[in-house]
């Protein structure tokens, strides 16, 4: 049964949801098919949408897919999207073809993370660049985050730790606030806590991409990567373990990183 709660509770979740994308009541209903005064009726709780129209309005504003279940949940309906585990027979087709996507980027790094970057594939490049960091860093659950940034993972073979920290600090925050999260706002704190002061504007990049400066894994070596980052995920997922895969490939800024990077997995 709807109840007067849990239409309070869909309301105010939508209008939360609609004022972190920053989408107005006129312009999600155009986004939706509906009109505005349905939106702002379904807001106050004075309308009781049904099971179509929440998932109409949840994808219009981008909401996860994890969270669209909530919605429905708090409008008195079941999921609609599954939650399969990654090692379920049903996703060997999905495991097949990240193995595949790893192994064919080769001779370069790149992990597949779950939401939280907690590490859920890698390749022989990735552990091969991660030679040296503490064992306790790689047991598993791995955060990779962790594993970049705690000062017995990579934190100090990277000649730009400062720029580098604050790059995946603000990204983790930023996904924070786009897609609320308490488990990420923690790791955002933790590793602000290993991480040093903020640098000011840098002269050596744009703003929008911070290359990663690491040097290799032997120390009497001295030579210096320089590595770019890739974010993939699977865009049109309709079970939530696999919507909230991401896929991570560090790539070689020049050339003379491209043939180190060739070096170290011969190795």
């Amino acid at each position: 049964m709807f109840t007067e709660s849990t239409r309070g509770g869909l309301a105010g979740a939508l209008r939360e949801w609609r004022t972190r994308r920053r989408v107005s009541q006129l312009e999600l209903a155009m986004r939706a098919g509906t009109t505005q005064r349905h939106i702002s009726f379904v807001e106050s709780g004075r309308s009781a949408p049904g099971r179509s129209m929440i998932i109409r309005l949840a994808e219009s504003l981008e909401v996860p897919i994890r969270e669209r279940n909530e919605l429905l949940l708090q409008a008195g309906f079941a999921p609609v999207y599954p939650q399969t585990l990654l090692d379920d027979p049903q996703l060997e087709p999905i495991r097949t073809a990240l193995e595949r996507i790893l192994h064919g980027h080769l001779p370069y790094p790149a992990v597949v993370v779950d939401r939280h970057g907690d590490l859920v594939s890698a390749n022989a490049a990735f552990h091969s660049l991660t030679a040296g960091v503490a064992p306790h860093l790689l047991a598993p659950p791995v955060s990779v985050p962790w594993v970049l940034l705690h000062p017995q993972g990579l934190a100090p073979r990277i000649v730009n730790l400062d720029e580098w920290a604050w790059h995946i600090i603000d990204r983790i925050r930023a996904e924070s606030v786009r897609n609320p999260d308490d488990r990420l706002q923690r790791l955002a704190s933790e590793l602000t806590d290993l991480a040093p002061p903020r640098p000011r504007e840098s002269p050596h990049h744009l703003g929008f991409a911070v290359p990663l400066r690491l040097r290799t894994p032997d120390p009497a070596d001295g030579r210096e990567l320089t590595l770019i980052t890739t974010l993939t995920h699977f865009g049109t997922a309709v079970d939530v373990t696999i919507a909230e895969l991401r896929l991570e490939a560090f790539l070689p800024a020049d050339q003379a990183t491209s043939a180190m990077l060739a070096e170290l997995l011969e190795r």
